[in-house]
Order: structure tokens, then sequence, then C-alpha cells
């Protein structure tokens, strides 16, 4: 099969949707791999780093585009790349669509087949494919939200693990998830108070084994949630509903009674957000303050460490990315059950449920597609 690896055009986006390690596996597995002249810039990688491994070096993203039968990339295709997309051309990539109707709806008329790296599910439960990156971001959730703490990034002038007669700050993490027990551990490595809540005990019972008193672990009801949010510092969004919008756990007027300077890092904003307040920013301007509240939610964090994060996802990708490519997108996924969750829309169908519901357009069982 002809891959396609087009260079990313979200703002600030550097990661890349094949390394040339992986590209060298593809090639050996009989495949050709065309990559935009200077996809692997962001990671370190140059353009002679994808030919020596056996790749083809195009000038534009149309060529990729128009020439290949499976496009693999890191984010959602943006308006431009969406519009170069054919009916039956395989899509592999993060999408999110269940926070943006619109890239649902054009998706569904260019009658692509378009594969979700976050629905993508494991034999023993799990997200394979968004685990790498959550791990990512719940790590940078608390870098990020200590640099705004400081005084200066609007933030009340905490320094997060305090010092010796000073009481630290206090983190509150929402959803002890992925994302939210490596927040958790940055956190308590950085010497902070920290508190997690989640509707899982099983999920609270697992951070309690590996953290024991350096966290504070609590049901997630509603007042919960209320209490630890008034108290925090900095609170950490870290839920998730696989292919669904994020819940909206904090409301407005929860915010509006917040501390000054407290800091909110919204990890769940690709989703749409946790806190009624959230909208996505850039890495270019990732910051704005509502009632006094300083809100980071950044819809790509992990691009931020763009070269850690792209071989990390790669590592995960790479088994799904020749199986498609070896077998075809049916084959492939008639076999496979994990990757078969991972299609969200497929031939002008939506084939995914909770992401159906989300765009509320009617759900189509992706096993009628396969035959």
């Amino acid at each position: 099969m002809l891959i396609g690896v087009p260079r990313e055009i979200k703002v600030h986006e550097y990661r890349v949707g094949m390394t040339p390690a992986s590209v060298r596996e593809a090639v050996a597995h009989g495949h050709a791999v065309w990559v935009e002249r200077a996809a692997g810039a962001g990671i370190g990688c140059t353009d002679d780093d994808y030919a020596r491994a056996g790749a083809r070096i195009v000038d534009a993203p149309a060529e990729v585009f128009a020439g290949c039968d499976l496009i693999v990339k890191v984010k959602e295709p943006q308006a431009a790349e969406r519009a170069m997309l054919r009916p039956g051309q395989v899509l592999f990539t993060y999408l999110h669509l269940a926070a943006d109707p619109l890239q649902g709806r054009e998706l569904v008329a260019r009658g692509a087949v378009c594969i979700a790296y976050e629905t993508v599910t494991a034999p023993g439960g799990g997200l394979p494919l968004l685990a790498p990156m959550s791990e990512v971001a719940g790590r940078m959730a608390i870098q990020a939200g200590a640099a705004c703490l400081e005084r200066e990034r609007g933030g009340m002038g905490v320094l997060l693990g305090g010092v010796p007669g000073v009481v630290p700050a206090r983190v509150v993490i929402l959803g002890a998830g992925t994302v939210g027990t490596n927040a958790a551990a940055m956190a308590v490595g950085a010497g902070a108070q920290v508190v997690v809540l989640d509707r899982s005990i099983d999920a609270l019972r697992r951070l309690d084994a590996r953290f024991g008193a350096r966290v504070i672990t609590r049901h997630a009801d509603r007042d919960a949630i209320e209490q630890e949010v008034l108290q925090a510092d900095l609170v950490v969004g870290a839920v998730l509903v696989p292919g669904a919008a994020a819940p909206r756990l904090v409301g407005r007027e929860t915010v509006a009674r917040m501390k000054r300077g407290a800091v909110v890092v919204d990890v769940a904003i690709d989703q749409g957000g946790c806190f009624e307040t959230s909208r996505p920013t850039t890495h270019a301007e990732p910051t704005y303050v509502v009632d006094g509240v300083v809100h980071y939610c950044v819809a790509n964090m992990p691009g931020g460490v763009a070269r850690t994060s792209a071989y990390a996802l790669n590592h995960a990708t790479l088994p799904f990315v020749l199986a498609l490519a070896g077998q075809g997108w049916r084959a492939a996924a008639a076999a496979d059950p994990h990757l078969r969750a991972g299609l969200n829309v497929a031939l002008g169908k939506v084939v995914h449920p909770a992401v159906a519901d989300a765009l509320g357009l009617p759900y189509v069982p992706p096993e009628t597609l396969l035959a």
C-alpha cells in the first residue's frame, strides 16, 4: 500500500505521523511511503533521514493526499486537509469528533474512512493509542500549571512545592485515569498537596496503593468536586468518556467562587473540556482569564514536547499502520475488534455510537460496511 505522511499544519503542532524508524519498518513490509518535505523537522528528523529509511520526499501536501491510499497523521485534519480527502481513502489520526461537529460532518461528506487513535481499544481494556499522549499531557499539566501560578503569568504567585515554613500549593485532579495518575506523580514529586477525585473506587484504590498518604483520594460526587475546586490553587481536568464529549464537572458559578489567581489546566479540552468556562487555546496563546482564574486549555499539549511525543505515539500506532497497509481497512477491522472500535466515520456513515450521539447523526454499526 502507498502510505502518506503530510506535515502537520495545526498551530504549533510539531509532531509527525511516522518517524524514520516507522517508515523503515513499513518499507521492510513491502509498502511505499511518501513523506511531505520537512514533515519531521519539528522532532529533529531531516528529509535525508526519511530518504535513508526508504521514503520518497514530496513537495506539497496535495501530492500526499492525491497519491496515497492511507494517510497517517497526528492531529485532526484541518479544513484545507479535509478538502483533499477522497471517498474510500483511509485517514488514521486523532479526530476528537465529539467536540468538533463541523469536522465530523465534513468527514462524512468526504466519504473517507476515518479511524481515530483515541477510540482504538486494547484487549485488556484501555485506549492504547491515547495512553502515551495522556501520559505526556498529564505530566505537562503540572509543568504548565506550575508556570501559570507565577504572578507574572497571572497566577497567585505560589510555588507548587512551597518552602520550609510555607504551605505548598494544593493541586486537585479530576479523574484518576492515565492523565490523572501521571499528573499526580508529577505533583507529588514537586512537593504539592495532591487530591484526586474519580467516580471509580477501583481507580482510587490503585492510586492509594501507589502513592499512599501522599495523595488524598475522594469519590467524585458534586459536593466533593465543589469543595475541592474551591480550595485548590491548581485544578487539572483529566476526565474522559471514549468517543464522547467530556462531562462538564465544574460550572461557571463555581469558577467565579474559586481563589483569585488559581489555575485551571483542562486536559479534557480535546473532547470539549470539563469546565463550563473552558475553550480551546494554542501553544501560541495558551491562557486566558475568567473571573480571576487562569485557564490553560491547549488542545494539543503534547505537541509542545514533540520529539518525546512523536516517538511515544509511533511505538503505539505502528502495528496498526502495518495492519491497515497489509490487509486493507476492511479486512484489518474485521479481524481486530480493537481496531474496529477506532472506526468513527466510513464511506459517509458515522460508525461509532458515542460519536453519532455527540454529532446528532444516525449510527451505523461498522460491521455492516466490512462485508
